[in-house]
């Protein structure tokens, strides 16, 4: 029996939200397929869906079949299919080509439908469940199961979403420690593109987010499909296109040899693969995104506090004077919630022993955390601490009591990486003395937030007792300790770390309130870094901080106001000792932290535009008000301009009706004195600057100021009141 109730009576399924439609068709017996999926189609009855699945319907021309090959969610060789299929495994060698019967289809809520499936002969059973977020964003996940005898070995369960000949262009990214998710861009030509992470972790270099669009879609032009495989572990993200016309992005986990076995009734579910489309270019496709995860039961529902990060600060120096005057140096700025970052633990004066050892150092902290968090707590701020829980020293006690709890492809430990090996958190015991540890820790201190890293990639990551595959496993247990984790202590945030931004993903953040961009802190190199990352995450989810005058990981020096004007695009704090700054540093660094905390209500609830400039020396990064009453722009120069003076850019997203003060917002009005550096400023950055409609600066625009490399000014546009005029800075 299908249960499929009307209006879809005819076996196709209409989903629609947000300007966004996709329809399914679930007619006949094999795996339904995905007919459209981009732009909203209205409402369209039964006889008008026969109407738009027959007029799109391929031609029966070709070889491998004599009738039109059905390229399903699941595409299958049983079907015709010759491309990437979407089920790999056996059971001892047979039934590799799995050949699907529909067996049901339930929607039985407006947003979302279920198909289950059968294969008698293989012994397998399919339920795919798809679902329209009211946001436009489309997920997909698959859950197989073994219902024959013998053990079905899976090898990768890839889901496709179809995309039209138009996307001729492919958008990933790659990148490495410091420099995470650096955008490619490739032809979608004829063949597979396969994005495959082994890293187990997300990773500094997986797809991320996997984006097919029209030649030279941007930012604000040309429809663009992307897709995010939301996984924490091994990830394929793939893009095909054949010469029959086919083409469709896919993700799905990365499977290690032997790591899934389905004896008879056991199942496998895959990872969520999400999905959005942009009509008018990345913009768009990013904000479906962003609505997503705002509208999540725990997303951060108060202000952003402005931290502060003892790392770069003061390294492993841990020592209760020098920390109670960076507290004290951070609350006079107006920091709100104090990080205590690695070093307090075990035996860890350094980076190569103590983790595991989750214990407070008597040698460092011989009263305890308790002093150090009176005197933060005195002053204001929350408490925070770093943990890196998944991961184990050699030189730890724990090491030494359980030698067998390191993850190892049988009798050999794999390479050190930062002197450390991995926890394996599949073993019980491993797993529940990590969670009662943790667990005492936030029991026994006030500490609101844990900055959550996980330091060295996952190499020969095998079960050490039988030597088999187990990133898989150990994902998912990281997923359960984290779950375990937050039920015993809602009030407490989580931040992903990983290395820096090596575990961005969505999965991750249904567990955590913030993600670590990068470890790089150069606000040069955080502009790509953090540009790319709210691809996918909105501000208030990305760490974003003001480092030392010299960046401590590229030595590169730059004034405080372009470290400070770039770092407010985010979750702000700061990563630098404060008790070496001069007087007029804390000052103006004051006042940058006081700009953060009146525009953190706007930047981390508005809409986030780019502009498509024109000048490859310049960037345009906005949000704008969601009722279009404000709006904040940063004017990013990063090299020396083609032109001289460099030509306008427009203001996206402000409404085209609306009149708009624009002025130049304090303190990132006049970067390092900027208009007498170049004899004038700028007409429209005088006094009483300038109003104007949306539409004209949408269109026309405003003239980009001269801007000495690596320098950023800030733009406010505020609404006039119906009738009136703006209130913008002055």
């Amino acid at each position: 029996m299908r249960p499929n109730p009307a209006p879809d009576s005819a076996g196709l399924v209409h989903l629609s939200a947000a300007g966004v439609s996709v329809v399914l068709d679930c007619r006949g017996d094999r795996f339904p397929s995905i007919v459209h999926w981009g732009d909203a189609l209205g409402d369209l009855s039964a006889e008008r869906l026969a109407g738009l699945a027959r007029a799109v319907a391929p031609q029966p021309i070709g070889f491998s079949a004599d009738t039109p090959v059905r390229v399903s969610l699941l595409p299958e060789q049983s079907a015709g299919w010759l491309g990437h299929p979407g089920l790999a495994g056996h059971r001892d060698g047979r039934h590799w080509s799995s050949a699907f019967l529909l067996t049901g289809v339930a929607r039985d809520r407006a947003d979302g439908v279920r198909l289950e499936a059968a294969d008698p002969v293989a012994g397998l059973d399919l339920a795919v469940e798809i679902e329209l977020d009211p946001s436009g964003v489309l997920r997909a996940r698959a859950r197989l199961t073994s219902t024959g005898d013998g053990v079905y070995w899976l090898e990768h369960l890839t889901l496709f979403l179809p995309v039209p000949a138009e996307a001729t262009e492919l958008l990933d990214f790659t990148g490495h420690h410091l420099r995470e998710r650096s955008p490619q861009r490739t032809a979608f030509t004829h063949g597979l593109r396969v994005r495959e992470n082994r890293t187990g972790r997300t990773g500094y270099d997986s797809a991320y987010v996997l984006c097919a669009g029209a030649a030279g879609f941007a930012n604000r032009r040309g429809r663009v499909w992307g897709v995010h495989t939301a996984f924490s572990g091994g990830s394929r993200t793939v893009a095909e296109r054949d010469y029959h016309g086919h083409s469709a992005l896919g993700g799905g986990e990365l499977l290690l040899p032997g790591e899934v076995g389905l004896a008879r009734g056991e199942s496998y579910t895959t990872p969520w693969l999400y999905a959005s489309f942009g009509a008018d270019g990345l913009d768009e496709l990013a904000g479906r995104f962003h609505t997503l995860l705002r509208s999540r039961p725990h997303h951060p529902a108060t202000p952003r506090p402005v931290v502060v990060n003892t790392w770069e600060a003061v390294y492993f120096d841990h020592d209760l004077t020098r920390l109670t005057a960076l507290a004290r140096a951070a609350a006079e700025v107006g920091a709100e919630r104090f990080v205590l970052d690695d070093g307090w633990f075990g035996s860890r004066r350094d980076d190569t022993s103590g983790l595991g050892d989750w214990t407070v150092s008597p040698d460092v902290w011989p009263d305890g955390l308790g002093p150090l968090i009176d005197v933060v707590r005195g002053l204001g701020m929350e408490f925070g601490l770093w943990v890196e829980p998944e991961m184990i020293s050699p030189d730890s006690d724990l090491a030494r009591a359980h030698p067998d709890w390191m993850m190892a492809a049988g009798d050999r430990l794999p390479p050190a990486a930062r002197s450390q090996q991995v926890l394996d958190l599949h073993n019980p015991a491993a797993y529940a003395h990590v969670r009662d540890r943790l667990d005492a820790l936030l029991r026994e201190h006030d500490i609101a937030y844990l900055k959550w890293d996980h330091n060295r990639d996952l190499v020969d990551a095998g079960h050490p007792a039988t030597g088999r595959a187990g990133v898989h496993d150990q994902t998912l247990a990281v997923y359960r300790l984290l779950d375990e984790l937050r039920a015993a202590h809602p009030g407490v945030e989580i931040e992903s770390c990983s290395s820096g931004g090596g575990r961005v993903d969505l999965e991750i953040l249904a567990r955590t309130d913030r993600v670590w961009a990068s470890d790089c802190i150069d606000a040069h190199e955080r502009v790509p870094i953090q540009r790319w990352t709210s691809l996918l995450v909105p501000l208030e989810l990305i760490g974003s901080h003001v480092g030392a005058p010299r960046a401590h990981t590229t030595q590169r020096e730059l004034p405080l106001d372009v470290r400070a004007g770039t770092a407010i695009w985010g979750h702000l704090g700061i990563e630098w000792d404060l008790t070496r700054a001069s007087p007029a540093e804390l000052a103006r660094l004051a006042e940058w932290v006081a700009l953060y905390r009146e525009v953190r209500g706007l930047l981390h609830s508005g809409t986030l535009v780019h502009g498509d400039v024109a000048d490859p020396a310049y960037e345009l990064t906005g949000v704008v008000a969601a009722d279009g009453s404000d709006a904040l722009y940063a004017l990013i120069a990063t090299a020396t301009s083609e032109n001289y003076p460099p030509g306008t850019v427009a203001l996206p997203g402000l409404d085209p009706d609306r009149t708009y003060a624009v002025r130049p917002q304090p303190p990132g009005d006049l970067p390092d004195g900027n208009a007498a550096a170049w004899g004038a400023a700028l007409p429209w950055c005088a006094p009483g600057g300038v109003d104007l409609p949306g539409r004209v600066l949408g269109t026309s625009g405003l003239r980009l100021p001269v801007l000495y490399p690596d320098r950023v000014m800030l733009v406010r546009a505020t609404a006039a009141e119906r009738g009136g005029r703006g209130t913008g800075s002055r």
